[in-house]
């Protein structure tokens, strides 16, 4: 990535000089904090996990994109629908020291596995194309030699990863095809569950992986394409280290240890991290980060189902019960010191070497503050570097650890190419009457 100008690191001490180091954590000056962030990011630029923009593509533009501007987004606001701006664009990726981009050829849950098979191939041409219309300053990769290629060059590496396994259509062979595709990860369930696995956000229907969600995870592995366990159960999660033989990644998760969210990674999890190698790639959605955010959303889900009992028939009246509740209960602000302790706990329980950056932008309402968009990054190393994190470690959260990982995954599938793949049985064809 070319240099970004020190001014933009200059102005994020002024913002971080209010907040303290935890407790028992070294005290370093604003200065040594922003000199030792530029230098990570300089080294080893941000390398993140997931980024939603493809879904915006599709939601907000119907992938008509030939005369889309993806330079500068900010004025992608839409009151009509109540859309805010985009979170992503090409200045503000450059400002956020952002090096590679998993981007998320994500689609809706859809039980029409068919149908969302198609609706993931659209969306892979999409970000393809989108990525071949800024040759400047994108590069498409799938390796991880591509990837640091690309970075050498100033070029944000773009990478393809799914979101929900029903995009495969409970078909190995499918998964083969999307791995020929380009895709470099897939994140096993999204917030259903699908039919072979348990979504973190549902009610349990498997009891973690069946069989052939095992056998998924093993052809993965021999692919070479990083299981993500993002959005999935806590049993699977454990399923899935059971069966894996190459590094996993949590593309866009916190800590359950912080903040007892179950899209977050507990610590019987976190632990197993070392051995397995993988890493999670730490999210900036605040409700996932923010405890009391999360306790807020839970009091007003309640008031709101109260009022609609006590004021019955009469939804103006309970309308305005629920303005007056929102005004003496304004809405809890997460920040991005909420981001640095999920990291803090991550490398308490698993190792620095088992953390990496994950957002979600273009996945959520708006990031914490601070880290609204994608050009926040170096305001969360800054707030690490203040914290006692070393230049290495920094490096290691940015991108070597991502880097680690998917190398890990590439030699596995080397190391194994002499096997065959796992068939999947098919229906057999109708006969004709």
């Amino acid at each position: 990535m070319q240099a970004t100008a020190p001014r933009v690191f200059l102005a994020l001490a002024a913002a971080l000089m209010l907040a303290a180091p935890a407790a028992g954590q070294k005290k370093v000056s604003e200065e040594q904090a922003v000199a030792t962030a530029r230098a990570a990011l300089e080294a080893a630029p941000v390398f993140d996990g997931h980024n939603d923009t493809p879904g915006q593509l599709r939601t907000r533009r119907n992938n008509q994109i030939n005369d889309f501007d993806f330079t500068d987004t900010t004025a992608t606001a839409d009151p009509a629908t109540g859309k805010g701006a985009m979170h992503t664009d090409l200045t503000r990726l450059k400002a956020g020291k952002v090096g590679a981009q998993f981007w998320s050829v994500y689609v809706p849950h859809n039980a029409n596995e068919a149908a969302a098979v198609q609706q993931t191939i659209e969306q892979i041409d999409v970000t393809k194309r989108l990525i071949a219309r800024y040759p400047q300053a994108m590069r498409y990769a799938e390796t991880a030699d591509q990837v640091e290629a690309a970075m050498r060059d100033g070029r944000i590496a773009s990478l393809l990863g799914m979101e929900g396994g029903y995009s495969i259509g409970s078909n190995l062979g499918v998964l083969r095809q999307f791995y020929a595709l380009g895709a470099r990860y897939m994140t096993l369930t999204h917030n259903s569950n699908t039919a072979w696995a348990d979504a973190a956000t549902d009610d349990p229907k498997h009891g973690g992986l069946t069989d052939f969600g095992k056998d998924v995870v093993r052809e993965m592995n021999r692919l070479g394409m990083l299981v993500d366990l993002s959005h999935v159960s806590e049993k699977v999660m454990h399923d899935a280290l059971d069966v894996a033989r190459a590094p996993v990644i949590f593309s866009h998760s916190g800590a359950r240890g912080v903040t007892p969210h179950p899209r977050n990674v507990p610590d019987s999890v976190l632990a197993r991290l070392p051995e397995n190698g993988g890493i999670v790639m730490v999210v900036a959605l605040p409700r996932f980060i923010n405890e009391e955010l999360r306790q807020w959303d839970a009091r007003r889900n309640a008031e709101i189902a109260r009022l609609r009992v006590v004021h019955l028939g009469n939804p103006e009246a309970a309308a305005a019960a629920m303005d007056a509740w929102l005004a003496s209960n304004p809405e809890p602000k997460s920040t991005i010191s909420d981001v640095a302790d999920h990291i803090d706990h991550i490398r308490k329980v698993a190792g620095v070497e088992h953390i990496g950056i994950g957002g979600d932008y273009d996945g959520m309402p708006i990031g914490p503050v601070g880290m609204e968009d994608v050009s926040g990054y170096p305001a969360l190393f800054v707030e690490l570097a203040r914290r006692g994190y070393s230049q290495a470690e920094l490096e290691m959260i940015a991108s070597r650890n991502a880097l680690r990982v998917l190398r890990a995954a590439e030699a596995y599938a080397a190391s194994v190419a002499d096997e065959l793949p796992i068939e999947t049985p098919i229906n057999p064809p109708t006969k004709p009457e």
